[in-house]
């Protein structure tokens, strides 16, 4: 089988993150903002969530569900964290089916407005496809409106293929899926 990967692997160092993110030109004045730390949490990252931005979830984030959240094995979190200040996230949730290998259900991506328009989301989403990657998921996907540009916008530059399984019935949604079985040379 031909793979069609358009990522291209490149070191954990915020330099090399940069460079493939954003082609090697830098997204703001150099000295004017240090880039943002994108990690994947754990059980021990708790606290982390009981400082979050506006305007990065849905809610508050309540405690007993963040604690229950990164507990569960299957469900992930990669946040975007600026000093000690949650600005971004991405959730998943990786699941086996009795006719399919394990896939990647990208759940929700949220940035801070004041954050939007640095590439975070993309840093994120890429480190999750790597953790689905890494969890031995063959694939990932994710439906959003079609209305939404922005997330529309990002699922197309990290690889999304248009036309993942979803509701063909409801021409609001678009799914978007992501071959993990394919890696790109070193």
């Amino acid at each position: 089988m031909l793979c069609m990967c358009k990522a291209t692997r490149v070191g954990h160092s915020p330099r090399g993150i940069a460079r493939a993110i954003f082609g090697g030109h830098r997204p703001f004045p150099e000295g004017s903002r240090t880039l943002t730390d994108i990690r994947l949490l754990s059980p021990g990252d708790q606290a982390l969530l009981a400082n979050v931005a506006d305007d990065v979830f849905d809610n508050p984030v309540d405690p007993a569900l963040a604690r229950a959240f990164l507990a569960d094995p299957r469900h992930h979190i990669v946040a975007a964290i600026d000093g000690a200040l949650v600005v971004g996230f991405v959730t998943a949730v990786d699941y086996i089916h009795p006719d399919k290998p394990a896939e990647l259900w990208i759940n929700e991506t949220g940035v801070a407005p004041t954050h939007q328009g640095q590439g975070i989301a993309k840093r994120m989403f890429a480190a999750m496809l790597d953790h689905g990657r890494a969890l031995g998921c063959t694939s990932a996907w994710v439906l959003t409106d079609r209305t939404n540009a922005a997330a529309n916008a990002l699922y197309l530059s990290v690889g999304g293929v248009e036309g993942a399984d979803h509701d063909r019935d409801n021409q609001d949604l678009v799914g978007y899926a992501f071959d993990l079985a394919c890696r790109s040379a070193p």
